[in-house]
C-alpha cells in the first residue's frame, strides 16, 4: 500500500441537473463564511456550489442576461440546467439558499414580506464593504475532500 489517499472521482456537471445551484465570489471571505455555513448544515445535500470566476458561472449567467463578472452579487440557480431554470440575485439569492437547508430554516422565507428593494438596499451595504470587513483570499477556496462532490467548479 502506498498511503496514498484515492482521488475522488470527478464531479460531472450532469450530477447537478434539476438541482439548487448557489454561485458565490470564491475569493469574498464572507461568502466562503457562507458556504461553510451552508455546508455544514446541509445535510440532504441540496445545494451545490460554483465560485462566479468558474466557466461554469459565466455559462449560465451569460444564458440569463447576467454579468459574473459582477462579483457583488450572489446568485442562486434553480432547476440547474433543464427547462425550468431560474435565477435569484441578491437578497432573493439568500432567503433561497438559507430556505433550501429545509427545516427550521425555511421560515426566513417570511421575510419576502419586505419588499426586495428594501432588502436589497442592505444586501449592498454590506456587499459593497464585504472585503474591508470580512477579508479577501488570493484565489477561490479549495473545497475538503468531503465536500468535493458538492462542488461543480470553484
Amino acid at each position: 500500500m502506498s498511503g496514498k489517499k484515492p482521488k475522488p472521482p470527478p464531479v460531472e456537471r450532469a450530477d447537478f441537473a434539476g438541482s439548487t445551484v448557489v454561485l458565490f465570489d470564491g475569493i469574498c471571505g464572507m461568502c466562503n463564511a457562507t458556504v461553510q455555513f451552508l455546508l455544514k448544515r446541509d445535510r440532504r445535500g441540496a445545494l451545490g456550489y460554483a465560485s462566479l470566476q468558474s466557466d461554469v458561472a459565466h455559462e449560465v449567467l451569460a444564458r440569463h442576461g447576467r454579468d459574473a463578472s459582477d462579483l457583488d452579487t450572489v446568485y442562486v440557480i434553480t432547476g440547474f440546467d433543464t427547462a425550468q431554470e431560474q435565477v435569484f440575485a441578491r437578497s432573493n439569492a439568500v432567503l433561497r439558499m438559507v430556505a433550501a437547508l429545509g427545516g427550521v430554516y425555511r421560515a426566513i422565507m417570511v421575510l419576502r414580506v419586505v419588499p426586495a428593494f428594501v432588502r436589497d438596499f442592505f444586501y449592498d451595504r454590506i456587499a459593497n464593504n464585504r472585503y474591508r470587513m470580512f477579508g479577501k483570499r488570493e484565489a477561490c477556496m479549495v473545497p475538503s475532500p468531503e465536500h468535493r462532490a458538492r462542488f461543480l467548479a470553484v
